[in-house]
């Protein structure tokens, strides 16, 4: 019966728990998706702005272009949840032995949110990459254009590594034009320009980002590695984000803990005697704690978006290892994974990731509580 009910109890805790993160996902998706525009498509010359995405988005995906890849982040917004706290609250365990008023220091708190930061990056990094591509997809959509059906052919390796891909054949002609002034004893010379996978655009370039949004065409394109593009930014990230959330929110805790203890007629000798706090200023104290967070963390989440909105083939990658090429920019840049070209461009959207960060944390937190008090009262 013990047993039973412990299961009972827990699942009632996952369920909430799960019900919180989405919900909140939904409400503040189109937050993400803007920043993410913002982010990807902004240049040192040339910003976008708010205005700017909402009306691209509308114009060529409809409003419910503002919640494409919404089951991706959910998934891994779960998941990712879960290791945070779930590490957070086993490495605080350490920390609480022994002690009588079970306290956790602020500078604890700080290095068990960058652990569990850290862990929280490796679970959501693939559901992030194929999330982002969803959202630069709606913003970026291009018509498909009228071939012929002979035109329309690709080469079995370019079918194999992007199903339903159409090169461009105009670029594709204008490097045939180039090669003109060799010796073309080749009986098929596009047809053989076709088979390298560089040549999947005609010009040299790698696809757009938009024909490589799929987990199978990531994978077959660029490799199972590029699920986890941009992991050093968003390790640097998330762990410190997990550790400023977790140092500010026990900090907010803690006071007012110590504020409503001073109401008070006896001075209580333990936390026990002082109380629960209420959901709501929990809630509210998680929600200011995210925002400081996610501006601390914020131009490595800039860095991490735009090295994913990146496609990079498999053949270069192998080429970089082979000629051990080394990374652009100083080594603070090498290190955290940011681009040197992207310096200007690190603290755009923000505010938006600000203020969605904080809502998500405000109502995971409020949520969780309240659907854990209606379960468990039933």
């Amino acid at each position: 019966m013990d047993e039973l009910l412990k299961n009972h109890l827990f699942a009632t805790h996952v369920i909430a728990a799960a019900g919180s993160v989405t919900l909140s996902t939904a409400l503040t998706y189109p937050l993400d998706t803007t920043k993410v525009l913002i982010q990807v498509g902004s240049s040192s010359n040339k910003p976008l702005t708010l205005y700017q995405v909402l009306n691209r988005v509308r114009s060529l995906s409809g409003n419910s272009g503002l919640y494409g890849g919404f089951g991706w982040l959910t998934s891994g917004r779960i998941l990712g949840m879960g290791a945070r706290f779930g590490i957070y609250e086993v490495l605080t365990a350490f920390y609480k032995d022994g002690r009588e008023d079970n306290y956790v220091y602020v500078s604890e708190a700080l290095l068990a949110g960058m652990a569990a930061g850290s862990m929280e990056s490796l679970v959501r990094s693939p559901f992030e990459m194929i999330k982002l591509r969803a959202q630069v997809t709606s913003a970026s959509r291009i018509p498909r254009s009228s071939f012929n059906a002979e035109s329309k052919a690709v080469s079995p390796l370019i079918d194999k590594l992007l199903h339903g891909y159409t090169p461009e054949k105009m670029a594709l002609n204008n490097s045939v034009a180039l090669l003109s002034t060799l010796s073309a004893k080749h009986p098929n010379l596009v047809g053989a320009l076709q088979e390298y996978p560089w040549m999947m655009t005609g010009s040299g370039k790698a696809p757009s980002v938009c024909n490589v949004q799929k987990p199978s065409n990531i994978i077959s394109l660029e490799g199972w590695g590029a699920l986890w593009r941009g992991l050093r930014s968003g390790v640097v990230r998330d762990s410190i984000y997990g550790g400023i959330f977790f140092s500010s929110w026990q900090f907010l805790h803690r006071a007012m803990l110590d504020w409503k203890a001073v109401g008070m007629d006896s001075l209580p000798r333990s936390d026990e005697e002082i109380g629960p706090l209420s959901p709501i200023s929990v809630s509210l104290a998680a929600g200011f704690s995210g925002s400081v967070a996610a501006a601390a963390s914020h131009c490595f989440d800039t860095a991490k978006s735009r090295s994913q909105c990146t496609v990079l083939p498999k053949h270069i990658s192998m080429e970089r290892r082979l000629l051990k090429w080394r990374r652009p920019g100083n080594w603070f840049e090498r290190v955290t994974g940011i681009h040197p070209a992207d310096r200007n461009l690190l603290f755009r959207g923000s505010w938006l990731r600000m203020t969605s960060c904080g809502l998500a944390s405000c109502m995971i937190v409020g949520g969780y509580y309240l659907a854990v008090d209606h379960l468990v009262s039933e």
